[in-house]
């Protein structure tokens, strides 16, 4: 889920508890808080736990909460997930690729363990894009042997990956991270996705989520026609600049960002309309 501002740059709980409202009657089964689209990188520390919280009395125990408590610092995501087990009421904590220093890979995998060691459910969340770093598969084959390393999100851009990790750990649970990938991914074991478009069109997630999982891909591959041209629209600028805009211009949140992060351009923007009007949102 993003993460909306009020107009004087504070976090908006009111639009923060429509949105989770948004997402249960939407049929989803999981809501992810404070992740990257949740622009976790410019909340404080105490606006992150307090994010978290929220959405947790928000769900009111309808749908699974993820909370992100990722960080390229092992002491810093160890504080986040402490305060996350300790307020109660999550049910996983979703774990990102510390980025920038790019560890080895035994670095990686005493990373991972640590945090699996507080004793929350633990998903990976493999995105070499904005990490710099993949993964290894032999670290998450590692890793899966902690009871706490339940899944992974795969948003490395890549269906073969998928195949890899599903033929080294048949009963592994892993989640598409890139909306276009979810229908293929699922094809080839996936059970899921952590989705950006989601906090657009929940319903519609939900139902061609559900269809490729009851192997009903005629129809799934309908839904995902339909809205390929969102998902592709999504990440014409970088992540979450064009979800909120979609969201701002549907009406749903204000159009506020916290720098580095800022408003589109005017010819994204006007393509993002045309987009959401094409598919009868606006």
């Amino acid at each position: 889920m993003v993460t909306p501002f009020s107009r004087d740059g504070s976090v908006d709980y009111g639009r923060l508890a429509s949105i989770v409202e948004a997402q249960v009657e939407g049929g989803v089964e999981g809501i992810c808080a404070v992740g990257t689209s949740g622009e976790s990188p410019t909340l404080s520390h105490e606006e992150h736990h307090k994010v978290i919280e929220k959405t947790i009395g928000f769900a009111q125990g309808k749908v699974a909460v993820v909370a992100g408590t990722g960080a390229n610092s092992t002491s810093e995501a160890v504080s986040l997930t402490k305060a996350v087990v300790s307020m109660g009421g999550a049910d996983a904590t979703l774990q990102v690729t510390p980025y920038y220093n790019k560890p080895n890979a035994e670095g990686l995998y005493r990373h991972f363990m640590t945090v699996a060691d507080l004793g929350l459910p633990v998903i990976l969340y493999n995105v070499p894009g904005r990490a710099g770093r993949e993964i290894p598969l032999d670290v998450v084959v590692r890793l899966a042997k902690h009871p706490n390393v339940v899944a992974i999100k795969e948003a490395a851009g890549s269906v073969d990956r998928v195949s890899a990790i599903k033929n080294a750990l048949p009963d592994f649970t892993v989640l598409s991270g890139d909306d276009s990938l979810t229908v293929p991914m699922i094809s080839v074991g996936a059970e899921g996705v952590i989705s950006v478009a989601s906090n657009v069109i929940p319903r519609e997630m939900s139902d061609m989520v559900r269809f490729a999982l009851a192997g009903d891909f005629v129809k799934a591959r309908e839904y995902h026609a339909k809205y390929y041209e969102l998902f592709r629209d999504l990440f014409i600028d970088v992540n979450p600049v064009m979800v909120k805009e979609a969201l701002a211009l549907t009406g749903r949140i204000d159009r506020v960002f916290r720098l580095p992060l800022c408003e589109t351009d005017d010819a994204k923007l006007e393509r993002m309309r045309k987009t959401l009007q094409g598919i009868g949102l606006l």
